[in-house]
């Protein structure tokens, strides 16, 4: 049976790119949460007056990769201490956050905040926020798939390939 994460960390293109890499992930869309436009567009988003985040929705097999192991996945790949910035890209709409689909993945996103938290994993505090599900509104076609078609792209190589690396890296177990 599927289930679904939802999570924004920066630039929708880097989280896409990663976790379609994840074995058990079946499906990741680029798009907008946690505004209050209806069907913001892209422009609307990244000028900040929607108040939505970029974010992935990740459709995934829980008997192949858990909601967990998502949220680990997704702490090591972008800096969760940086409030509403990931690197150059600055603005509400790049802040860390984590739209759980019930109950169950909130308590987990809790849990995991407050072992990292406890483990000082970071050196500042960690700045996710842990917000309600609202409607994730799926970004504009050109935003799907991003790198897969642009590798070469200099954002692509300048950010998403480090992050490619590192999830590689530390999740050699998880890779599809």
């Amino acid at each position: 049976m599927q289930q679904q994460a939802t999570l924004a960390g920066g630039c929708f293109w880097c989280l896409e790119a990663v976790f379609e890499q994840v074995r058990g992930v079946q499906r990741v869309e680029s798009g907008y949460c946690g505004g209050s436009t209806v069907n913001p567009t892209y422009r609307q988003v990244c000028n900040g007056d929607t108040g939505h985040a970029e974010a992935v929705q990740i459709t995934f097999d829980p008997a192949v990769v858990s909601y967990r192991q998502l949220l680990d996945i997704f702490f090591a790949i972008h800096d969760p201490t940086s409030l509403n910035r990931q690197g150059a890209d600055v603005g509400t709409q790049y802040r860390s956050a984590i739209f759980p689909h019930d109950a169950t993945q909130e308590q987990t996103a809790r849990e995991v905040i407050a072992e990292l938290t406890a483990a000082k994993r970071f050196d500042r505090p960690i700045v996710t926020t842990i917000e309600p599900l609202t409607t994730f509104y799926r970004a504009e076609d050109y935003h799907q798939g991003y790198y897969r078609a642009h590798p070469g792209e200099g954002y692509c190589v300048a950010v998403i390939n480090p992050k490619l690396a590192k999830f590689r890296q530390q999740f050699t177990a998880l890779l599809a």
